[in-house]
């Protein structure tokens, strides 16, 4: 596995492979690897000749700098986890100037709406910071192929709405969430968990599953109800949103339309530890 640890050596690399008609496949990543970025490489290494990591916690992105300051960061380590899987060829790590040369500093964006919606309620300016370096890092990897967790369901949708919108000869694919044997989403930010922090959070996952048995039965104003209930009752948690939204627009809905696809997302707090996660309702 080759490492590059700034930008020319790097896109001379992959214009070398481009060259040899290399198909690439791209799944960019903050570090703190678990099995659930792995996932992505595993098929990636199916689908393409050439499987490319990169590692960078991107400043823009973060509202918080607390949050920033505290992101799990160990490059040793995943350095040595991608090379052990024996199906990543290469990781870039990016120094700021090499995605910023001007600063750290996002771009403005209209994804259409979709930015608005419940994450872009909660953190302004979120996916102007992800689109930033989303687009800096397509450019420069030119990926035939680039993969995204359906835990960041909001992110991987505005994600495909950029590369519609620049054109860009990309195929997104949304990989589905990989989860711990106790049903929570894996997640880097599980790492500053404790380990019984990390056992009750296994309620998000059980509470997604019971709403899709409630869809079918009962009004989502009564789910909505229900949902709130449940984090009511669990010590050191707190429920910051709980929505039902239709899976193009991510508006939220309070009625089921049986020709519209739908997803429950829910976003608690536990600890200073905020956890995302969500459920296609079949």
């Amino acid at each position: 596995m080759e490492i590059f640890r700034s930008k020319k050596p790097f896109t001379d690399y992959i214009e070398r492979q481009k060259e040899m008609g290399k198909r690439i496949g791209f799944a960019p990543t903050m570090g703190a690897l678990h099995q659930g970025h792995l996932s992505l490489y595993e098929i990636a290494n199916k689908e393409n000749d050439l499987v490319i990591s990169s590692i960078f916690v991107n400043p823009t992105q973060f509202n918080n700098a607390t949050d920033l300051e505290k992101y799990p960061r160990n490059t040793d380590r995943d350095i040595n986890l991608l090379d052990k899987t024996g199906i990543v060829d290469a990781v870039y790590l990016p120094e700021v100037a090499d995605l910023y040369p001007e600063g750290p500093k996002s771009k403005s964006f209209d994804f259409e709406g979709l930015e608005n919606e419940m994450e872009g309620k909660f953190r302004p300016g979120h996916f102007d910071g992800v689109g930033t370096v989303v687009e800096e890092l397509l450019l420069q990897v030119k990926p035939d192929n680039a993969y995204f967790g359906e835990k960041d369901f909001q992110q991987l949708a505005i994600i495909e709405k950029l590369v519609e919108q620049l054109k860009l000869p990309i195929k997104i694919h949304g990989v589905a969430i990989y989860r711990e044997e106790n049903g929570l989403a894996m997640s880097s930010r599980n790492e500053r968990l404790s380990s019984a922090q990390r056992d009750a959070a296994k309620v998000l996952h059980e509470t997604l599953l019971k709403v899709n048995d409630w869809f079918r039965i009962i009004t989502i104003p009564e789910i909505n109800t229900r949902v709130k209930d449940i984090f009511d009752d669990q010590r050191g948690m707190v429920l910051e949103y709980f929505e039902i939204a239709d899976e193009q627009t991510l508006k939220e809905t309070d009625f089921f339309y049986k020709d519209k696809n739908y997803r429950a997302f829910i976003v608690v707090n536990v600890g200073d530890v905020r956890l995302i996660d969500n459920l296609h309702l079949d």
